[in-house]
């Protein structure tokens, strides 16, 4: 089984942190990158191999991951020179990926199992899987429903129950090969794509430990919760 992780993200939103540190290398804990956790995971879910696509402050990621042999998986890159959104630095290396593959971002803590998605994205045959979580947004004002200038209802600061993208996929070389390698792609791209052609994805429902690291609140709660959740997150550990 083979993943591919996006690292070359700025990660603005984490700035000062970000400033002298890739995303993926913010420290969570006491001293795990969350990269490291990433991979150990990987390896742990039967994960034999790799491929960091790196851009912005590649060469410190390539200094701490090496060849990945420190967690048993073989380890190699594909640098990204321009901003290539979300799916495109897969165009890039398609042609060294297998036919099925698990492709995540390199920035999230979650206890899922990374390789129970891609043999769920194999066995139904669809051309992309998205694993999904439950996730409530609060509205910080009153919501106003209008129509034709005048109010129809009002909700005081409500709350919005959604299922959003984790920001990890099974995907299928196939589902890739229209696009054109080397300019950029986003996920949103291609969901719509294969909404219209009426091949939707299919949704990894996952409801356990998941947080987006690039934002702020959840790298501040990640920090806080870790001890308490390291076994949890890291088997053995």
């Amino acid at each position: 089984m083979h993943a591919v992780i996006m690292a070359g993200g700025k990660g603005v939103r984490l700035r000062p942190y970000t400033t002298a540190l890739p995303k993926p290398l913010v420290p969570i804990g006491d001293r795990h990158a969350i990269l490291e956790i990433v991979m150990r995971q990987l390896a742990g879910a039967g994960f034999t191999s790799c491929t960091l696509a790196i851009g912005h402050l590649g060469h410190i990621i390539r200094a701490y991951v090496g060849d990945g042999t420190q967690w048993g998986l073989r380890v190699d890159y594909a640098t990204e020179e321009s901003p290539l959104g979300t799916m495109g630095p897969l165009l890039t290396m398609l042609d060294r990926l297998p036919e099925h593959f698990l492709a995540m971002n390199g920035d999230i803590l979650t206890d899922l199992d990374f390789g129970d998605v891609l043999r769920a994205h194999r066995e139904t045959g669809a051309p992309l899987t998205i694993a999904t979580h439950a996730r409530t947004v609060d509205i910080d004002f009153g919501v106003l429903d209008t129509e034709s200038g005048r109010v129809t209802g009002f909700a005081e600061k409500p709350s919005m129950d959604y299922r959003v993208s984790m920001g990890v996929y099974g995907v299928s070389r196939a589902t890739l090969a229209r696009y054109t390698p080397g300019l950029p792609l986003g996920f949103d791209e291609v969901v719509l794509d294969l909404l219209a052609a009426e091949t939707p994805p299919h949704a990894y429902e996952f409801d356990g430990y998941w947080l987006d690291i690039g934002r702020p609140d959840d790298y501040d709660r990640a920090n806080a919760e870790f001890t308490a959740r390291r076994g949890q997150l890291i088997k053995g550990a």
